[in-house]
Parts: structure tokens; C-alpha cells; sequence
């Protein structure tokens, strides 16, 4: 269990290492079209990159959140109960989370493969946009994995860690 808890870590480190560089992206084009547009030169496509790397961003770094535990949690109510009804309910929510986000996932990739087939493009680069719905849905497969593994842990013993 361990060794899968280890890969599933490596796996979205991996990928909110990829939204850190499309942050910094983001951040460095915004800059270069600010500047650029005071001397009447605005960077060309740079509204539909910047929403193309906020997908990429958002969808990628959502599992290394959960992962963390970075996400809001309401535990004034839980923090009452005894432990083994925690657990349950835990359990519970993870696997309606679970559900949700493979069944928004699958949804995402038919979305994906629409683009795809129809050769949906951005407006001024016409960049394709498939790619940046199949990355938020890889983004939600491996939160759905996440969630699994927190009931691993929960079950495992570790707890909430």
C-alpha cells in the first residue's frame, strides 16, 4: 500500500509541478502584454493562452490540494463524534467524491474528443483545445485516485494525515 501511496504522491507532484510552470507562464505573458500594450503592441492570443493555462492550472493542482489537505474542511461537527464515525463518514464522502469526479472526468474526455473531432481551435492563434480539456480531466481521474487513497489511509491506519 505504501509503494501505491508513493506513486500516487510522485504522480501529482509531477503534475502541479507542470501548473507551477504554467503559472509562471501565465504570470510572465500577463507582464510582457501589459508592458507591451503601453507601446501599442499587445501579445497576440495572450487572453485565450492565459485561459488555456488556468485550465491546466486549476485542473493540475486540485490533487496535490487534496493530497494536503489544503481544501476547507467543516470538522466542527465531526471533531464530536466517536472514531469509528468519522470513518464512516469519511469513507462515505470520498466515495461520493469519488463518483462525482470520474463521472465529471469521463464527461470532460467526451467533451475533449468532441473538440477534437470537430477541430475546435482558440479564435486567434487557433490553438487546439482538446488537449487542455484532456489534461483537466487527467486532473480529476487523479483527484478520484486521491480520494482513494485517503480511504486507504483512513483504514491503513494513518488516519487523517
Amino acid at each position: 500500500m505504501k509503494s501505491f501511496l508513493k506513486g500516487v504522491h510522485r504522480v501529482i507532484l509531477f503534475m502541479q509541478g507542470i501548473s507551477g510552470v504554467a503559472l509562471t507562464f501565465v504570470i510572465v505573458l500577463t507582464t510582457a502584454d501589459v508592458v507591451l500594450r503601453i507601446f501599442g503592441h499587445p501579445v497576440p492570443g495572450a487572453v485565450e493562452i492565459t485561459a488555456m493555462c488556468g485550465g491546466i492550472v486549476v485542473g493540475f493542482t486540485v490533487p496535490m490540494t487534496s493530497w494536503m489537505k489544503g481544501h476547507i474542511a467543516v470538522d466542527f461537527l465531526l471533531n464530536s463524534w466517536t472514531a469509528k464515525a468519522r470513518c464512516a463518514v469519511e469513507t462515505i464522502t470520498r466515495c461520493v467524491g469519488i463518483l462525482m469526479f470520474i463521472f465529471i472526468a469521463v464527461n470532460m474526455v467526451r467533451i475533449g474528443r468532441g473538440f477534437q473531432v470537430a477541430n475546435e481551435v482558440t479564435g486567434t492563434l487557433e490553438l487546439p483545445m482538446y488537449p487542455v480539456v484532456y489534461g483537466i480531466a487527467a486532473g480529476l481521474f487523479a483527484l478520484s485516485v486521491v480520494l482513494l487513497c485517503d480511504i486507504l489511509k483512513i483504514y491503513g491506519g494513518e488516519g487523517n494525515e
